[in-house]
């Protein structure tokens, strides 16, 4: 995991990273102020894969809910490939007591789901610190957790399936969040 970061310099040709940075990179950065929370999400590989998104946006940490598998466990190294272990992980038995555990803590919480209400996720108004509720790859997120939400973004799907898969939607989302705060922290900035 901490092999050196090495560029690969081609005369007209951009330096390539390879390898992983070392693990107290980006350390001395704010993470990004986001949860993640996962619903009762069966694929260990969908869950690896959403460690290494949080990991590469620099998301604070992710909450496993009910049976969602969370470190250790052995199919995660496989897609998380490490990342897992620099994530912050909690546990609740449901996304309901996760979202009150967030209200209570002061964080907006977004509910991520196809459902009546929900709007594009480029036209939701996040406000940070800010989490997001993806659920079940085949039941969706539970509908007493999704009525606790602050409101409800989706992934507009104009083909014949409803949704995508968790792993991509996320993707979708935290860079979609990653851009709002960037934007955000700047105009703060350029107000001081």
């Amino acid at each position: 995991m901490t092999a050196a970061l090495h560029r690969r310099a081609r005369p007209g040709r951009p330096n390539v990273r390879t390898g992983d940075r070392a693990t107290d990179f980006g350390r001395e950065r704010p993470p990004l102020p986001v949860t993640l929370v996962l619903d009762r999400l069966r694929s260990a590989f969908n869950v690896g894969n959403i460690y290494r998104l949080a990991d590469a946006v620099g998301a604070a940490n992710i909450i496993a809910c009910g049976y969602t598998p969370r470190p250790p466990h052995p199919k995660l190294d496989k897609t998380a490939r490490g990342c897992q272990e620099l994530i912050a992980t909690r546990h609740f038995q449901s996304a309901r007591e996760a979202i009150q555990y967030l209200h209570d803590g002061g964080v907006t919480v977004y509910g991520i789901e196809t459902a009546d209400g929900a709007v594009p996720v480029w036209e939701l108004p996040v406000r940070f610190p800010a989490a997001f509720v993806f659920g079940n790859e085949a039941l969706g997120v539970d509908p007493e957790a999704l009525a606790r939400c602050d409101a409800l973004g989706e992934l507009p799907c104009r083909g014949f399936k409803n949704s995508i898969n968790v792993g991509n939607c996320a993707a979708v989302v935290l860079y979609e969040a990653l851009r709002r705060w960037r934007t955000n922290s700047q105009d703060d900035c350029k107000r001081s």
